[in-house]
């Protein structure tokens, strides 16, 4: 039965991701659990995260309640690189068993501990908790429409406010939890599956009567006198003093019956409620994944096609007509001196497949380009099949760092297939480059914000295990791929160019100011840019606002509208750079759509300065560093797209015509 409906998922998915991209859908990364009545439910805990310092901790950084043995999950490096530190806590529920005031543990603050909170309170961290694989959320009601949820991920440490009648901020701590964990039960069995995590957190000076002992009842929470905790009235100062955390869960049957109804009126005081859902299991990532606003995706999605849309007229033109008709006329020159009177790109045949200077480097960037494009590819089809859903933490970064890994081989075929028709010959020395250029620069990046990580004492820092595999990932299996794959290039035929380059170089005419390179190549990045700055937006948000997202089939279609894109537009400007007989391509092809990438750090930074309200010093050199590796690795992904658009429009041309 679920591999019937593993199957009808599957099958359905493809649908979805292709025709309704705005509908969530994934594949689970793990089979289901069935939980009978009495059953164990460990809350996992995770890592402090706050957007306005972008570092996370772990959360036993903090002097929260601790169980008799801290015991670390295993984790993929995804999420060792996201700064994901799993661990168990004290919070264990037991399936379908209603709890109230549960004491967790009474802590007594030091001066240090207070300090912590403090901070950590003033750059408004949040806690992460897991069940069953499933995050926890803060449901919020949004006030424009009375029927919608909006889900915050993770829970305030605390807040900051005022007691009436004073003006001095105080500190306050959210120390009792109100867990609603939401269940599917199997109507055959009395097995039952989890399908939400929700919590309200509150802050409560808790009081008890009497010395503190194993038996001691709380006066502001009791669950023998049915007293919940409904509200932070009466909140807990951060101060020197004892604190003691506690948490609600409670069941409630779904359909009651006479004997129901005592329990059910209770269970109405409560705040934590274990309730039976009508969501299923395999659709329990749905509220956390739903796309709220898909109209600005569709709109995001129509403004691209429009881009497109000209460009492709544009370069219908060149190719339909005036290709068509210089061609003709070029190829019905019957004498020299018609030929000599001629301009255009037809002049510069001779000089059009000059290797162009430092082609070498050129070589190298276009295939570090293939190897993203090959990445890129392959990760965004196993997303739009569903298998990394983000049920399974740090599986996209995960996949990326393996393709990138293993598409090492095509990029030693390309670029010792490009290096050999330059007429280069040491092929060793151009794979050597091609494995070292691009994953050094981002390493030695990489190493030196780990650096400032680290030095905050964040559970972001990657430790030096995790390095170490990373080196070995690189020298271990990318270099000798990238080996392998520029032998088997280098030893393939090249085929000839379509015009036999001469000895001596052409000279170039003055070119007119709208075909100079600096500007052509701006010019030419603002459309590739101007086609996916929209959906920018939400990645930029997700990353760096801690949201999921999970809507790939958007996200392919704006790809194949910026591989589109970056073709057409390098296209045109070549073409009219030809006709101005400049043959000096290469490297302007390249540039002229890679350019994207300025634009792209140039709207990262004001995404930085209007939307983040990071303040800290250090965190403002991780975006920027982070931000400036995506950047550069934009570059070389439009650069190679423009450059191979680029370079079959000038093969294709020249081998149209006759040529002496």
């Amino acid at each position: 039965m679920a591999a019937h409906s593993f199957h009808v998922a599957w099958i359905f998915s493809l649908f979805s991701l292709f025709f309704l991209p705005s509908h969530c859908f994934y594949l689970p990364g793990v089979a289901p659990e069935d939980f009978q009545t009495g059953d164990p439910l460990n809350v996992k805990v995770n890592k402090l995260t706050s957007t306005k310092t972008q570092l996370p901790y772990s959360y036993y950084s903090l002097p929260y309640c601790q169980p008799d043995h801290i015991v670390d999950s295993a984790e993929n490096l995804g999420e060792i690189l996201r700064g994901d530190r799993i661990e168990n806590s004290p919070y264990t529920f037991k399936m379908r068993e209603s709890r109230m005031c549960n004491v967790v543990c009474r802590n007594a603050l030091d001066k240090k501990a207070v300090k912590a909170f403090k901070e950590m309170i003033d750059d408004e961290y949040r806690v992460n908790m897991i069940l069953d694989n499933l995050p926890l959320v803060v449901p919020i009601r949004r006030p424009d429409i009375e029927t919608a949820v909006v889900y915050q991920h993770g829970f305030h440490v605390g807040l900051k406010g005022k007691y009436a009648g004073s003006k001095e901020e105080k500190h306050f701590i959210n120390n009792h939890l109100a867990f609603t964990v939401k269940f599917h039960k199997d109507p055959l069995v009395d097995s039952a599956r989890i399908v939400g995590f929700e919590v309200k957190p509150f802050s409560v000076k808790h009081e008890y009567e009497g010395e503190w002992n194993a038996k001691t009842r709380l006066t502001t929470c009791d669950p023998h006198a049915k007293r919940a905790v409904t509200s932070s009235e009466s909140p807990q100062e951060v101060e020197e003093k004892e604190i003691i955390f506690t948490y609600d869960v409670e069941f409630q049957v779904s359909s009651a019956g006479l004997s129901d109804v005592f329990f059910i009126l209770i269970s109405l005081l409560l705040v934590v409620i274990l309730q039976e859902s009508d969501v299923k299991w395999a659709s329990r990532w749905d509220t956390y994944l739903l796309v709220a606003d898909d109209q600005i995706h569709w709109f995001s999605i129509v403004n691209s096609l429009m881009i497109v849309l000209f460009l492709s007229a544009m370069v219908a033109m060149i190719m339909l007509r005036t290709l068509y008709r210089d061609i003709s006329k070029y190829n019905q020159l019957e004498t020299q001196e018609e030929a000599q009177e001629e301009t255009g790109w037809k002049l510069v045949h001779g000089d059009v497949f000059r290797p162009p200077t430092n082609f070498d480097l050129l070589c190298v960037y276009v295939a570090t380009g293939v190897q993203f494009f090959c990445m890129i590819l392959v990760t965004m089809i196993f997303a739009l099949l569903g298998f990394l859903s983000p049920s399974n933490r740090g599986g996209l970064m995960t996949a990326m760092l393996l393709q990138w890994v293993f598409m090492g081989l095509f990029a030693g075929y390309s670029s010792a297939r490009l290096y050999k028709m330059f007429k280069g010959t040491n092929w060793k020395r151009i794979a050597l480059k091609t494995a070292l250029k691009f994953p050094g620069t981002v390493f030695v990046i990489f190493f030196i914000l780990n650096a400032l990580i680290w030095g905050q004492k964040s559970s972001g820092a990657v430790p030096f295990g995790t390095m170490f595999a990373l080196v070995v990932l690189w020298f271990g299996i990318s270099v000798p791929l990238v080996f392998v794959g520029s032998y088997i290039g280098f030893k393939k035929h090249v085929n000839e160019d379509p015009a036999k380059t001469n000895k001596i170089p052409r000279q170039i005419p003055e070119q007119p100011w709208y075909l100079h390179p600096a500007f052509s190549i701006l010019i030419g990045g603002i459309l590739p840019f101007g086609a996916v700055f929209i959906e920018l937006f939400f990645i930029l948000t997700s990353i760096w606002l801690h949201q999921f997202y999970y809507i790939f089939g958007f996200l392919f279609i704006v790809f194949l509208i910026l591989i589109v894109t970056c073709a057409e537009i390098t296209v045109v400007l070549c073409y009219f750079q030809l006709c101005s007989e400049d043959y000096q391509w290469w490297w302007r092809s390249y540039l002229t759509s890679g350019s994207s990438a300025l634009y792209l750090f140039l709207y990262a930074a004001f995404y930085f300065f209007t939307k983040l309200e990071i303040t800290k010093p250090v965190s403002g050199i991780l975006y920027f560093g982070y931000m400036l590796i995506v950047s550069y690795a934009f570059f070389v992904l439009t650069g190679t797209i423009g450059f191979y658009a680029c370079f079959w429009f000038t093969r294709l041309i020249y081998s149209s015509v006759k040529i002496d």
